[in-house]
């Protein structure tokens, strides 16, 4: 499988990551009753044998636990099994240079590694702490090795260029921006997210490319999820019938090229050059999510997935 650019570093992958918000996470997902650590040391074995490199986890997902996971699985595996990408959460009580540099080698710690291969901001920051200021501390961190690109999440198109230029100044790109795309979920094309990234050479990652699921199928109004999801009223009744015309397009076009809803979803975001990275809580489905590359949707069906979903 061909590798491609992430922003303009010399960091490579094959067009399609792992989001692991679910590994170790007991809050919104259901870590350690419909899966656990067997199952999602297993996915990410199942990924590095059929290439796939990326993961992105941060601190906070399982309140470290993700990150620990990663760790012990490129323990195993060796460091170059891995491109590993983490983010650091500006939280109020988390403002000052030390606080930060201290997050940086908490996370080396959880991983067991030396370096990290992409870091992010998770959110935007400005508040209580100037982005100038936390773009100093990750610029030294990159400087000293301990970080080998940078990268923001849930930046505005504003936001991202104003983070491009700072760090342009030091002699660093920036990476990538981290934002949530997928077929129900587009603001970032009409934002001016998606057209900056690309005049900056800057790579999105998508993550919820399968908008948590709803892409799938395999949720109804009386098959909703586990854990927190069922909660949500995109999973009820009234949010499953407004997306059944999209639903049924992919149902249709999984038909016409033997290919999954999801691998067809996934398939939709990879060629507008962005890089999905969907959960995986096991092997099958870090299966069933690589089977979105090595084909491509005709264009005239890319079209209509795009004119439905934008009617939503």
């Amino acid at each position: 499988m061909d590798k491609v650019a992430i922003g303009r570093t010399d960091l490579r992958t094959i067009p399609l990551g792992i989001g692991t918000w679910a590994w170790g996470d007991k809050l919104f997902w259901t870590y350690g009753k419909d899966y656990g650590a067997e199952e999602v040391k297993s996915a990410f074995q199942k990924a590095i044998d059929l290439g796939i490199t990326l993961f992105d986890t941060a601190e906070i997902y399982g309140l470290g636990e993700s990150e620990r996971i990663i760790g012990e699985m490129v323990r195993q595996n060796g460091r170059d099994s891995a491109l590993i990408a983490t983010k650091y959460m500006p939280l109020p009580w988390r403002v000052s240079a030390k606080q930060v540099e201290s997050a940086i080698e908490h996370s080396l710690e959880r991983l067991q590694v030396k370096y990290i291969d992409l870091y992010q901001i998770h959110q935007p920051v400005s508040f209580l702490m100037a982005q100038s200021k936390l773009l100093d501390v990750l610029a030294e961190a990159v400087k000293t090795g301990k970080i080998r690109a940078l990268g923001v999440s849930n930046y505005s198109a504003q936001q991202m260029r104003s983070a491009y230029e700072y760090l342009k100044q030091k002699g660093i790109p920036l990476a990538v921006n981290q934002v949530q795309y997928s077929l129900l979920a587009r603001q970032i094309e009409s934002n001016g997210v998606l057209q900056t990234a690309r005049e900056l050479g800057i790579t999105i990652l998508a993550y919820s490319p399968l908008a948590q699921g709803l892409l799938t199928g395999k949720y109804t109004a009386l098959k909703p999820p586990s854990g927190a999801r069922q909660l949500d009223p995109k999973f009820g009744a009234d949010g499953i019938a407004r997306i059944e015309p999209l639903l049924k397009t992919l149902k249709e076009l999984s038909e016409v090229y033997s290919k999954s809803p999801a691998q067809i979803a996934l398939n939709w975001l990879i060629e507008r050059k962005v890089i999905p990275i969907p959960g995986a809580k096991n092997p099958q489905q870090v299966e069933e999510n690589y089977g979105a590359l090595g084909w491509e949707l005709r264009r005239e069906d890319a079209a209509q997935l795009s004119r439905v979903s934008a009617s939503l």
